[in-house]
């Protein structure tokens, strides 16, 4: 069994800094010319399923592969990107005027509510991992499946697959480029890490 974990592709927010969380955004221009070249890729990969946070951005990208791979879409709230409470619409410079010391605190890993009255790390994973084990509970030993969700959401999906502390992951992982994926294959002994930031593309080409 395998997991493809999806970042969605670009926003005007992500272009700008801006933090988004659950704030419903649509793709850019280039968000949805990246989406149609990775979801090309992806298709190759024969997914057997796709699963899609419910946010825009999120199925939109998931809706790129499944156009090409003729798929229907799963979609489920639990695979949201982080609830960052005020933060909400607020650009990087603004919150690090505003909340300086929270803004420092996560940067560092530690595990605080994003805008003080958000979600920590171990909710987003503690939710978008259940999502993840109840869907996978449908697969068959030699499937794959797609998961389209966000940037924060995708990280603390695969440190609590490969029993990573979320804090480690964090801090070791560099976050996903927009429409870029992570792969974990099923080994008897648990998840593996295949790949991280695949693409279908150059960054420095976006």
């Amino acid at each position: 069994m395998r997991l493809i974990i999806w970042r969605h592709g670009q926003t005007e927010h992500n272009a700008g800094r801006i933090f988004q969380g659950h704030l419903d955004t649509q793709l850019s221009a280039l968000g949805q010319k990246q989406v149609r070249v990775a979801g090309n890729a992806l298709a190759a990969y024969k997914p057997s399923a796709i699963w899609s946070s419910d946010l825009v951005r999120a199925a939109s990208t998931a809706r790129a592969l499944a156009d090409v791979a003729d798929l229907p879409i799963t979609y489920d709230a639990r695979l949201r990107e982080i609830d960052v409470g005020s933060w909400t619409g607020l650009s990087f410079d603004q919150i690090k005027a505003q909340d300086g010391d929270i803004l420092t605190a996560t940067e560092a890993g530690e595990d605080v509510p994003r805008g003080g009255d958000g979600e920590k790390l171990a909710q987003v994973g503690e939710r978008s991992v259940a999502a993840v084990r109840e869907l996978m509970a449908e697969l068959g030993e030699d499937d794959l499946a797609v998961v389209a969700t966000h940037g924060v959401a995708a990280r603390t999906i695969v440190a609590e697959l490969l029993d990573m502390p979320q804090k480690q992951a964090w801090l070791a992982l560099v976050g996903l480029h927009n429409a870029h994926w992570a792969e974990l294959v099923l080994h008897r002994t648990g998840w593996r890490l295949a790949s991280w930031n695949a693409g279908a593309f150059d960054i420095d080409e976006e």
